[in-house]
C-alpha cells in the first residue's frame, strides 16, 4: 500500500548523492517537502552555526534523516591521518548531533516529529582500516537510544538504520583508490541492496507505522512487519 507523506517536511543531509539521493527521491515521491543539505550545496554538518542558520531558513520540520557520513581515514590507525579519522568521526556523529539539536526544539513544541539516523553494519562488528567510520556509526546507534529515551515521551521516535552495502562514490573508492586496493583487497559484495531500499524504509518509518520501535537499529532487508508483530 502506497505512503502517502503529502503535508510533511523532511531534511536529508548528505542527500546530494548516492543514498541520501535515494532517500530524498523516495520522500518526494510519497508527497514529502524534501529539503537537502550537504557540502556539494555549502552545507557542512560539522559547522554547527551553518546548520542552525539552515535549518532555521526551512521552517517546522516533520522529519530529519541524518545521512551525511564520510570514509576518509582508510588503513590502520598507526598510519593514518589523525584529521581524516577526526572528520569521519564528526562528519557522522557530531553532524547528527548538531543537525538534531537544532530540530528538536521545533519537534518537541509540536509533540511530533521523527529523526531516522544512517548507520552501518560496520557498527556492530570489527571493521579494520575503517575505524573511524565505524567509530562514529557505532555512536550513532547509541546516540539514537540515547535521544530515543529522552524524547519517546514528548511525542518523538528515533531510529536507526543501516542500508546494508551499497555501491556509492564512498565504496567504489574502496575499491579503486591506490589505499584502499591495498587495505581492502578484493572489496564489494556479491549481493550488494540497491539504495532505493533505504528509501523504502524511511518512507514507512516516516509514515510513523514502525512509532513502537523507537530506538531500534533497523537494517533495510529486515522485515518490517514481522519487528512490529514482535
Amino acid at each position: 500500500m502506497a505512503v502517502d507523506l503529502s503535508g510533511q517536511t523532511a531534511l536529508v543531509t548528505g542527500g546530494s548523492r548516492g543514498v541520501g539521493r535515494a532517500i530524498a527521491d523516495a520522500l518526494a515521491a510519497a508527497g514529502a517537502e524534501v529539503h537537502t543539505l550537504s557540502r556539494s550545496t555549502g552545507i557542512d554538518v560539522t559547522d554547527r552555526e551553518g546548520v542552525e542558520s539552515a535549518v532555521a531558513g526551512l521552517g517546522p520540520l516533520d522529519l530529519l534523516v541524518n545521512n551525511a557520513g564520510t570514509l576518509d581515514a582508510i588503513g590502520p590507525v598507526w598510519e593514518v591521518d589523525p584529521e581524516d579519522w577526526r572528520r569521519d568521526l564528526e562528519t557522522s556523529l557530531l553532524g547528527a548531533f548538531h543537525c538534531s539539536r537544532a530540530v528538536l526544539p521545533g519537534m518537541i513544541e509540536r509533540g511530533r516529529g521523527r529523526i531516522v539516523n544512517v548507520s552501518s553494519g560496520t557498527a556492530t562488528r570489527p571493521y579494520p582500516y575503517g575505524s573511524g567510520y565505524s567509530a562514529a556509526k557505532a555512536g550513532l546507534i547509541n546516540f539514537t537510544q540515547s535521544l530515543a529515551a529522552e524524547t519517546g515521551e514528548l511525542g518523538l521516535a528515533v531510529f536507526a538504520i543501516s542500508p546494508g552495502f551499497v555501491w556509492t562514490e564512498m565504496t567504489e573508492r574502496l575499491r579503486d583508490s591506490p589505499e584502499g586496493q591495498r587495505w581492502f583487497p578484493g572489496f564489494g559484495s556479491p549481493d550488494p541492496n540497491e539504495p532505493e531500499r533505504a528509501g523504502q524504509l524511511v518512507v514507512r518509518l516516516a509514515s510513523g507505522e514502525a512509532d513502537a520501535l523507537g530506538g531500534s537499529f533497523i537494517h533495510v532487508r529486515d522485515d518490517l512487519d514481522e519487528l512490529l508483530s514482535r
